[in-house]
Order: C-alpha cells, then structure tokens, then sequence
C-alpha cells in the first residue's frame, strides 16, 4: 500500500464533505471527462450488500452524521444519472459480482483493511453500509482497436469513512480481483476549513498501466487528485445533462469510429471556406446520434423498416448525405445551396427552398423532421412535426436565439440565456403535445444541447383540441413579445433591469393542463390557422443571398489601396531590421517597420474611407485581418508581417493546416514582391507566394470538384 498523491484543499464556502462526493460521481459516472481516452463507463446492478463486516470509523475521517444516509452522495453537485452510467434496477443484482465482492473482503484481510481506509488501528464500530457498484468502462475506438476491449470495476463507496476503492476485474468466464490495480480516493479533515484529498494504490510497485483504461499511477497522483480537489470546493452548478444519456454509449462508440473512417475523406474535398475538420466530424456526430437513436426505437417498436426524415435547414448537406448512404430515406430543404451540393450525387435529395411556417410546409409521410442549428426555423419546428401528422417526430439542436416572428428577448436573468432558450424550445415542444428529451451531443461546438420529440402527450383523438392550444400560445408569444418590446425601451431608459414580467403568454401557460377559459383570451377566442393556411404574421425566413458584411465585397481596387497606404505608414515607423535568412544563411537588411495602434491607423485615413469601412462588419479591423498576407493585428496594434517568423510556426501547425497551406502553394501574388521596398524577405523557393506571373499555380480546389464528379 502507498500514497500516489495528496492535495490540501481549503473549505471557505462549507462545500465539504458533499462536494467530495459530487466530486467523485464525475469520476464514476463520467470518467472520459478527465481521461480523455475512454468513451465513457456503464454503471450495473448497484446493490449493498448484506454487512458482514464491521465498519473502523478513524480520527479524521468523514462523520456518519455529516453525511446522512439517506441522502445519496454524488448527486448533491447535479451529477445526476446519465446514459453513459446507466444502472439497472438494484432489486436482483448479479449474484457473480456480489459473491466476489464478499469473498474478498472476508477471505483477503490485507485488501479489507485497505477496503475500510483504515489507518490507525480500532476496535470496530457499527457504521452505515458501504455502497457497491459495478462500472464497466468504455475506450474510444481507434485503427488499431476498432472495437477495444472493456474493463469491469467493482467500484466500494464508504461513506462512513470517507473512501470510495477501485477494484479491476480480469477475466471472462471466472471472475477474480487484479489487485495490481486497486486504488483509493480518500478524504480527512485535517483542521478548521483545511482538508485532504489522498490517492492510494493498493500495490504502486506492482501497477499495471496499459496507457488507455489505466494510466501510469503517477497520472491518478496528478492530473484525477488535481480535478477532484478543485471540483470538491467548486460553487458550479451544471446546467446541463451528462453527454449521450438517452442512447447506448458502447454502440454510438462503434458506430461513430465507422462512420469517421467511411466520411473522413470529404474534409479533403470540402469546397466551403467553413473549417472542413469542424464541420465534418460534427456531422459525422451527429448523424451518430441519430442513427443510434433511430436503431434503438426500431428495436422498442419491433421495426426492421428505417425512420424517413426531412432537415430543415440543411445548411451544406452533408448530415443529409450521411443519413440517406446509410439507408434512412430523406431529404434536406434550406433557402440556398451550397458549393458542395454538388458532390454528393443523384442519392443526396437537397432542394433550395425558403420554408415559411403554414399549410404548405408538412410532412404528413415523414417520421422524422430535424433542425440543426436551424436558426429562425427552430422554433416552428416542433409546431410543423405536431401538425404533420401524429406519429411525426422531431430532433432540434438549437444555436442562435430566435422566437416566432424574431429575435429572442430575454426573461430571466437568473438563467444563462443559453439555458433559458433552451427551455424555451422545451415549452414550445410540451405545449405541441410532445414528452421533451433533453441530451448533450459529443461534438465540436458550445452549443451541444438537442432536444428530442419522440412522443405524445394526448391520444390522437384530442388532436383538434391540442392544436387550438397551439395556436393559442403561439398568439400569446407573438403578444408577449410586442409588450416586452414597448417594456423593454421603457426600462432600458430608466436603467432598470426587466425580470419575467406577467402577460397573456404566462396566464395561458398557468392552465395548459386543460382547456383555456372562455374569456381569459377574448382575442384568440375560437381562432385557428388562417384560411390561407399562413400560421402567423410576421415571421421572416432568411435572405436567398446572404449578405457578406466582412469586408470582403468591397471593391479589390479599393481593399489595395488601403493596404498600401497602412502598409507604408508603418515601413515609415521604423528604419531597417537586420535578421539572419533561414534560407540561405545570409544576412539580409530588410525593412519591417514599426507598429500603429488601431486608433492611430484610423486618425490618418480620410473621413469618407472611414465611413465606408464603418458600414460594413468588423471595420478597420477587420479589413486589416483579411489581409493577413501583409499585416498582423496583435492587442489592438499593426504590425508588418515578417514571413521569416512564420515559417518556424508553421511547422507545429495541425496536418489539416499544413496540407490547406500547400494546396494554396503559390496560387497568389506575393504582395511583399510587387510592393515592398525591400522586396520579400523569403526567397522563391520558400516563399508560399508567387514572385511573379510565371510562378502561379492554379486553385487545387477546381481539380478537386472536377475529381469528384
């Protein structure tokens, strides 16, 4: 037995002993939080067992009474059960497990005194029992290991004493203890608001580190006692769901490293100026998630036929591309295509279109309707799965904040207002009829939250009730939304800050458990859609062509000519640097100039300049960043780039960089060439610009379309 690491933690806020334990339910239900090589833990069969041993309470340790029994610990934080530690009911736990749980502990004294966190040696006292769970924990997928082995624990929480001990199980058929790898979380309070957080191995010379399920000890001495001591003392309430909770995590596992090496190609092809990395593995993501969970309610319902869908809002595609080349009939409907329309083939059905919420926008044959990150759609969404027809069901992944006919304005200031749109599209899906799902996908985003309506509240008989409900509040929003507006400009003079303030809208939520009194909405009295089929008034889907406020419509003639006269204020700053060149060993004079700040670029451009760049989004600055060939904007001031620094740089950058960087290899003038004094600081040969005509190559992008089709 021997101590791996230990951390002093300082209780100033009374966090203690619960944030400890809510501490360590992270690291038991979510262990891929901190170990970024699993996927994530199952958690089974969770049972006490019949005390047949005593409990040694020691100096120190954490007080029976401190930590009622009847409070579960690890949930005090919002830790709470998760799809990827789900337990079954702890009625008939596996007798396999438990036996082996107790004959350890009565046959193995050495491992029973190490169970217990015991110290210093007492005659044994009755305490609460411990707690015995059964995790199985989950490693990601990877080439070599497409389908990796998993590792069950046996995982003892003791509360009285204020341990909780890791058991690994190896073996198949036979169960046994690898005692090589049994460690400890224990927590002691040492002094007034001063306490410690130990990590102990059962046996530190013998350790057993594969690199994946189980890192080397000094790694639980470090980087998990590090997390757990901050998470302990942290005043941080989630506000969130633990990640894929609705959904087998061992299957999303498989089918997500499949899909990655079946789609991983298209970040080559990708003709967006959108990240290719980002926007690929999202959606390979996401379409995971959905064809898992698809796969899972074909087994509930006793279906082989796969779920029909329609996105609205596709975007770029791709998530309809996944979805129909692994079988699900859909198509994808958004205002205006995309380049990479076009690669995808006959089989991809995407149709331009500007989808306005009324009559002529459902999908009575569909199953399935999705909205990723579908923007002023999101909230009809539910509405249109509702009124299509009643076994259409919806999945919603919202991002920018977008009420019925506008903006979202906020309510609650207690709320992120992440958080409060999120419940906002809640309200909207409970009040169409729907039971609401809440998830948290694994995908590069902050905006991660999907919402899922996979079944009604009302049976279908109801249907016309239901939507009159619906029409009702959608009203009661629309009005709600025009009195905030006036209350807004209101308070917004006074400086006061507006909080959730009464209106029809909340009356009408106070009695959507049954039918709206006569009278309480005089004006909506009666109402449903309009007879030409147009649900609401005011609501505006997105222009066909967006508009690009980047800078980047200006006129070329006119973007030049402000670089070159930035450029030449700051070669004017300061007189001549001297640097080594990297690429022939020479000593090269080469002019960099000196620095501006923003404000000072600004003061010595002309009024009408100004004005022009003030109309377009970002600005100066802005402009000056596009130009990234030229200029550096670092804190607030310009800078020349030197190229001479680059190329070091360049060398650490992701392979996704590096092969972007050599796809444009000389595809562009080097502006440096045609109008730095000095000329370019890099030769021909290393510069990735063309040093003149004769050096440009053509964009790789057009082969690359060209190749596809």
């Amino acid at each position: 037995m021997g101590l791996v690491g230990q951390a002093l933690v300082t209780d100033s806020g009374s966090r203690l002993p619960l944030g400890f334990w809510s501490a360590v339910a992270v690291w038991v239900e979510r262990p891929q939080v901190v170990n970024k090589r699993l996927c994530g833990a199952r958690l089974e069969a969770p049972g006490r067992p019949a005390r047949e041993q005593a409990q040694e309470p020691e100096e120190g340790a954490v007080a029976a009474k401190e930590h009622p029994t009847g409070a579960e610990p690890g949930r005090a934080g919002g830790a709470g059960r998760s799809g990827a530690a789900r337990r079954a009911p702890s009625s008939d736990p596996d007798p396999t497990w438990e036996d082996l749980f107790r004959s350890l502990v009565t046959a193995d004294k050495e491992v029973l005194h190490f169970l217990r966190g015991v110290r210093v040696e007492k005659q044994p006292q009755a305490g609460p029992e411990a707690e015995v769970l059964l995790r199985t924990l989950i490693p990601k997928p990877s080439a070599p290991h497409p389908k990796p082995a998993l590792t069950k624990e046996m995982v003892v929480k003791d509360i009285f004493s204020g341990t909780v001990t890791f058991l690994p199980l190896e073996g198949e058929q036979l169960l046994k203890v690898k005692k090589s790898n049994i460690y400890q979380i224990q927590l002691r309070r040492n002094k007034n608001e001063e306490w410690c957080i130990s990590m102990l191995a059962f046996s530190p010379e013998r350790w057993d580190s594969d690199g994946i399920i189980y890192p080397k000890s000094s790694w639980l001495g470090k980087e998990l006692l590090s997390k757990l001591a901050r998470w302990s003392v942290e005043n941080k309430k989630n506000e969130f769901k633990s990640t894929l909770s609705l959904i087998s995590l061992m299957k999303y596992s498989q089918v997500y490293q499949e899909l990655k090496e079946k789609y991983k190609e298209m970040v080559k092809v990708w003709p967006e100026v959108t990240d290719p990395e980002k926007f690929v593995f999202e959606d390979v993501a996401i379409a995971t998630y959905l064809l898992v969970l698809w796969e899972e309610e074909r087994a509930n319902k006793g279906i082989t036929e796969k779920q029909s869908f329609v996105d609205l809002g596709c975007g770029n595609g791709l998530l309809v591309h996944i979805l129909s080349s692994e079988g699900h009939p859909g198509r994808g409907i958004d205002v205006r295509s995309r380049k990479i329309w076009n690669m995808y083939g006959p089989q991809t059905q995407l149709e331009e279109s500007a989808i306005t919420p009324n009559d002529s926008y459902l999908f009575p044959d569909v199953d399935w309707l999705i909205g990723n990150h579908s923007d002023e759609l999101t909230p009809w969404i539910p509405v249109i799965a509702a009124r299509s027809s009643y076994s259409c069901r919806y999945f919603v992944l919202p991002c920018c904040f977008f009420d019925f006919t506008g903006k979202y304005s906020r309510r609650q200031s207690k709320k992120s207002q992440y958080r409060e749109y999120l419940d906002f599209i809640k309200e909207v899906g409970f009040t169409c009829g729907f039971h609401v799902e809440e998830d948290c996908l694994r995908i590069p985003s902050t905006k991660r939250v999907c919402l899922i309506g996979i079944s009604r509240t009302y049976p279908a008989t109801e249907e016309a009730l239901v939507d009159k409900q619906r029409t009702q509040y959608i009203d009661s929003r629309q009005s709600c939304a025009q009195i905030h507006h006036s209350e807004d400009s209101s308070c917004s003079s006074s400086g006061s800050t507006i909080e959730t303030k009464h209106c029809d809208h909340h009356t009408y939520l106070n009695c959507l458990s049954d039918e709206p009194p006569k009278g309480q909405f005089p004006e909506n009295e009666g109402k449903v859609p309009q007879e030409d089929g147009i649900w609401i008034n005011g609501f505006q889907p997105r222009d066909k062509i967006e508009q690009v406020r980047n800078c980047a419509s200006l006129p070329r003639d006119f973007i030049d000519h402000i670089v070159l006269k930035v450029a030449n204020l700051l070669l004017n700053g300061k007189q001549q640097n001297a640097k080594e060149d990297p690429c022939d060993g020479s000593s090269k004079t080469w002019n960099r100039g000196g620095s501006l700040s923003l404000a000072e670029v600004a003061n010595r451009l002309d009024r009408e300049t100004l004005q022009r760049l003030k109309r377009e989004c970002g600005g100066l600055q802005t402009l000056l960043k596009n130009n990234h060939q030229v200029f550096e904007v670092v804190n607030g001031r310009v800078y020349i780039r030197d190229w001479r620094e680059e190329k070091n740089a360049k060398k650490k950058q992701p392979e996704a960089k590096r092969r972007l960087s050599s796809e444009a290899f000389k595809t562009r003038l080097c502006w440096f060439f045609m109008h730095h004094p000095n000329g370019c600081s890099l030769t021909s040969q290393s510069c990735s610009y063309a040093h003149g005509t004769q050096e440009l190559r053509p964009s790789q992008m057009l082969k690359k379309i060209k190749h596809i089709h």
